[in-house]
């Protein structure tokens, strides 16, 4: 069964990052003290009383504006209420009650959904403030009073959401999901793959670069399996990050690499491989993710005979570290070749998790041993004793020899590759770890 799912809305600036943070218990949503920070929805898992659930941060919604990126975000906020099974709508008690709350509230009414009111700033608990009775006018209910800075009466909220849930979503869905980060500098078309791939618009796709901010999770399902598609703020060069917001998503960029079993890395056709894509394919192969390199807005090329064949040898080159990822020409606006990513992110993903039994492994070991002699250096040769599978995600083997010094790099690049030529691991970097027998482990 699918989670609940909980989503936060209201007016800019109110506190709704906040109170998002402290019920996931970690800084997720980017808190800075400027309107509109939060411009996409923000997932996140949270649990109450023993209950699993879904936590949407939305942009804040402006009813009357006309501008094109408050207008999305607007947009994404009504998307978010319409999945939503139960919703909060969080106001400003020091504000007080403003038109927009006022509109606000009669879209949520139309909703037909459970709404809890929670005015929040309320930094003096005991008797309730008198400044609270005028949020009854919104016709919503009680407004629970809550400080999310000071995490004061945000429990009694959270009992009120949770006897709001749908009684059928109370259980936990056991089935395997897949977190697929789509990663890559800004303006690549990230948002518009997630967009093509879900069949709505649940990421803001503007020509602005940089407009995601944030990290967004996405749930998708379809005959492949199960996915979580994170669609990651781009990463700019180091010079160009001057806002705190822009070093947040950066860090947001690389928490969501983290926490992902499999990165697509999206590269513009248009402009090719360049320093800001190495960068960040680098970032998901020093975390030892499964890897795919998606090329897109390949439709917008002009093509000769064998301009694919260029474009992919060119890139084979120039990321001789990745070059176990395999590559695939996309549009994510025209849907080309969109639906291949499955297949290939499932067995990337399997291959990321693979494992060998020891006495497999020591077979493919000794067979390369016997095709090419260890090195030797100043009349030593190296030993290779034996192999065994440490973990997988990535695939680590430990390898235990007689001298650490005496297995040079490009020896142990050699049985590498002749692991990958025996067992596959297509799009999974492969990590050897090298002892010295009798050495204890870190």
């Amino acid at each position: 069964m699918s989670k609940p799912v909980v989503a936060i809305v209201g007016r800019p600036n109110v506190g709704k990052s906040t109170f998002f943070n402290y019920i996931v218990g970690q800084r997720i949503s980017i808190v800075e003290d400027t309107p509109g920070v939060t411009r996409d929805r923000v997932y996140a898992e949270a649990n109450w009383r023993g209950v699993d659930f879904t936590l949407i941060d939305t942009a804040g919604i402006e009813p009357e504006s006309e501008d094109i990126i408050i207008s999305q975000m607007r947009e994404q906020a009504n998307i978010a209420i319409n999945i939503a099974d139960v919703i909060v709508f969080l106001t400003d008690i020091k504000q007080g009650v403003t038109a927009a709350d006022e509109e606000i509230a009669l879209m949520l009414k139309k909703s037909g959904k459970p709404v809890i009111l929670v005015c929040n700033k309320v930094d003096n608990f005991g008797e309730p403030p008198a400044d609270i009775y005028e949020f009854y006018n919104l016709g919503i209910g009680n407004p629970y009073p809550v400080s999310s800075t000071n995490a004061l009466g945000i429990g009694d909220v959270l009992d009120a959401i949770y006897e709001k849930f749908p009684k059928e979503k109370m259980e936990k869905d056991e089935e395997e999901i897949i977190k697929v980060a789509i990663i890559g500098k800004p303006n690549v078309g990230k948002s518009s793959l997630v967009n093509r791939i879900l069949g709505e618009n649940r990421a803001i796709v503007s020509n602005i670069a940089g407009t995601t901010r944030d990290a967004i999770d996405s749930e998708f399902e379809n005959e492949f399996g199960k996915y979580v598609f994170i669609d990651t703020a781009g990463i700019r060069r180091k010079s160009k990050v001057t806002e705190n917001i822009e070093k947040y998503s950066v860090m947001r960029t690389n928490l969501a690499i983290e926490r992902s079993d499999v990165c697509i890395a999206l590269i513009d056709a248009l402009e090719g491989l360049s320093e800001q894509d190495t960068k960040v394919i680098g970032e998901a192969h020093e975390a030892g993710k499964g890897l795919i390199i998606a090329v897109n807005k390949w439709d917008e090329v002009e093509k000769e005979t064998g301009t694919l064949e260029k474009f992919k040898k060119d890139l084979e080159n120039k990321l001789g570290f990745a070059s176990y990822a395999p590559i695939i020409f996309i549009s994510a606006k025209t849907g080309q070749r969109v639906n291949k990513l499955f297949e290939m992110i499932n067995n990337v993903a399997s291959q990321n998790a693979f494992r060998v039994s020891t006495s497999v492994l020591n077979e493919v070991i000794n067979q390369a041993i016997a095709v090419v002699q260890p090195p030797t250096d100043k009349g030593r040769r190296l030993r290779i004793y034996y192999g065994t599978q440490a973990t997988t995600k990535p695939p680590t083997f430990v390898i235990f020899v007689n001298n650490k010094e005496l297995f040079h790099f490009s020896y142990q690049r050699y049985i590498i590759n002749c692991i990958r030529n025996n067992f596959g691991l297509e799009g999974t970097p492969v990590r050897l770890i090298i002892r010295e027998r009798g050495e204890k482990e870190d």
